[in-house]
């Protein structure tokens, strides 16, 4: 298993409300994903899914979002485009920094990079490819990182998501009609 938390605690520091809220929220995430899989039965491995579940949002504190205690200076939207190049500098297994990469909306296409401006790179893949990274990209929509962090119903998700457009909610759906589960 991949030593995720020596990375976070290097980034986030102990006793932080930036770190309660990073970790509250990876760990919701993660949660969601691994019982997805488990009932879903999908064949991923669960320690990849509890990594890659609490290093996507790795970029976040290089970002300006003050509402999350993130005082960087590059725009919320590039937090996954940063925190990929992060991880790939820390030596971390290429499939995590492909997760933080690829997890935000319901994955970005070179369309949207180009209406949402300069924040992301135009030559990388911003769409989830692999199972590992839709299940990520999918549970990270059921968690926000302020107010009470509870899981948000679909309905709340869907809405959420329909503000990037109706192609942006057609792939949530997608991801939706694969990984919902029982009483969703």
């Amino acid at each position: 298993m991949y030593d995720y938390q020596r990375i976070i605690d290097k980034y986030y520091p102990a006793d932080t409300v930036l770190r309660d809220i990073y970790m509250r929220h990876c760990r919701s995430v993660a949660e969601k994903a691994l019982k997805i899989a488990r009932e879903k039965q999908l064949e991923i491995d669960p320690a990849e899914i509890e990594a890659g579940a609490m290093l996507h949002d790795i970029g976040i504190f290089l970002t300006d979002a003050a509402g999350i205690h993130c005082h960087g200076s590059l725009p919320y939207l590039a937090h996954g485009r940063a925190g990929a190049d992060l991880l790939r500098a820390e030596g971390a297994p290429e499939i995590y920094a492909r997760i933080a990469e690829r997890h935000t909306g319901a994955g970005l296409t070179p369309d949207d990079i180009d209406r949402l401006g300069p924040a992301l790179t135009p030559d990388r893949s911003y769409m989830p490819q692999t199972d590992l990274e839709q299940l990520i990209c999918y549970a990270d929509k059921f968690f926000s990182k302020n107010g009470d962090m509870l899981e948000k119903p679909l309905a709340k998700v869907r809405a959420s998501i329909s503000k990037f457009g109706d192609r942006a909610l057609s792939r949530f759906d997608a991801l939706h009609s694969r990984f919902a589960t029982e009483g969703q």
